[in-house]
Parts: structure tokens; sequence; C-alpha cells
């Protein structure tokens, strides 16, 4: 082969790789069901999107997903997590621990994830701890574990402590 013929095959080559590439099919982006236990607008939307675009995740370009607002209503809950698994979501995001029930009774194998649950172990929501078990995983307040460390700690801050009140969040 001739320099002129090969640098001519090397000049079509490169002209046509780009043209190669776009005609590639793109992946399948994935698809999340976010499942708010509150009505609309929510700080947890927001604060999932930013989490979402700091690891470099966009709507439409590499990932799809889909909000449902319970309005802190169970039966909405469970007909948006069947929804949900219906059109083949590939994650239930559950904010809290209705929406965590209500996805847990529509799905026993797309992957679902707690953000944030009260105390999971204690609701019945995992198996344990160290091994949630099932296809829930996620975020746990652990309110429920840590409360008597946090006591013992206060105590030992304040040793002349009497009275301590605890208020609940509501969620």
């Amino acid at each position: 082969m001739k320099r002129r013929e090969f640098i001519t095959l090397l000049g079509g080559a490169a002209a046509a790789w780009p043209l190669a590439g776009s005609a590639q099919q793109p992946g399948k982006s994935p698809r999340i069901g976010v499942l708010v236990s509150a009505s609309p607008p929510h700080p947890f939307a927001d604060a999932f999107w930013r989490g979402l675009h700091a690891l470099g995740y966009s709507e439409g370009r590499n990932i799809r997903v889909e909000f449902r607002y319970t309005d802190g209503r169970s039966d909405r809950a469970e007909e948006f997590a069947a929804a949900f698994v219906r059109s083949g979501v590939d994650v239930i995001v559950a904010h809290f621990n209705l929406a965590t029930r209500a996805a847990m009774g529509a799905t026993r194998t797309i992957p679902i994830v707690m953000a944030p649950a009260g105390a999971p172990l204690q609701q019945g929501l995992i198996d344990s701890l160290a091994r949630p078990g099932g296809n829930v995983t996620g975020l746990s307040a652990m309110d429920a574990e840590l409360g008597g460390k946090r006591l013992q700690l206060l105590r030992e801050l304040m040793p002349n402590l009497l009275c301590v009140a605890v208020r609940k969040a509501l969620e």
C-alpha cells in the first residue's frame, strides 16, 4: 500500500468514526419512581434532585424520575406503588414509612430505597440493620437505637439533669 492510499484510508476512517458512534442506540436510562408521603411541594424532592445532579445525573439525559405525592394517605401510597410496579420502574424511592410499606406490598423484586425511615427494624421493615433482607435498603433516622445513648451522654454532660422532654416528629 502506498503512502497516499494509506493516508486516504486513515482519513476516511477518521471521518466515518463519529457517524458510526452516533448510529449506536443509547442505553436505556434508569427509571426511578419516587413515592413521597406528603403533599407537594416538599423539600425532599429538591434534596433528591440536588443529590442526583451532584452525582452527574440529569433528567432526560441519563435518568428518568417520576414523583408521586400521597398527601399522607395510605390508599394513595398503595395505588401509586402498584402503578410504579406496573410501569416497570427500576427502583422505588420511598419517603418515610407509609411509602415504604406501600412499596413493599406492591413488589418483592424491584429494589426499594427508604429515604429515610424512622426505625425500620422496630417497624418490621427490615430484618436487621446489618442485613436488611429482601428488596429494601436505605436510610434510617435510628432514633430508637440511639435514644438511650443520647440520654446517657446528656447525663454525663449534665450530672444534675433531672428531667428531659422529648417531642415526637411527625412522619
